[in-house]
């Protein structure tokens, strides 16, 4: 079993800045891959970025691309979401979620799932 646990969310303007974390406990996640994924208010749960298990290859939505960033720490355990020139539009609920799939932007892929962490951006 993994658990995981965002943090970071929060109330920002709009073209401020949030880092969100995603700590895993458990089980090691060094060999997984991790994604986030948001879910505005009475939307699908939509994909965000994604990172595979070194760290060296990432994906982004079109939406983020250019603006958020992912990171992992394998040592820790624990994944980054650097999210930059924050738009209204990005105002979610956002999860992060651990997979052994290469395919990123599925969610059903993804086996484990945190409680979430919400992001507000205000215009």
């Amino acid at each position: 079993q993994v658990q995981l646990v965002e943090s970071g969310g929060g109330l920002v303007q709009a073209g401020g800045s949030l880092r969100l974390s995603c700590a895993a406990s458990g089980r090691t996640v060094s060999s997984y891959t991790m994604g986030w994924f948001r879910q505005a208010p009475g939307q699908e749960r939509d994909f965000v970025a994604g990172i595979n298990w070194s760290g060296g290859r990432t994906y982004y939505a079109d939406s983020v691309k250019g603006r958020f960033t992912l990171s992992r720490d394998n040592a820790k355990n624990t994944v980054y979401l650097q999210m930059n020139s924050l738009k209204p539009e990005d105002t979610a609920v956002y999860y992060c979620a651990t997979s052994r799939s290469s395919q990123f932007a599925i969610a059903n892929v993804y086996q484990y799932w945190g409680q979430g962490t919400q992001v507000t951006v205000s215009s």
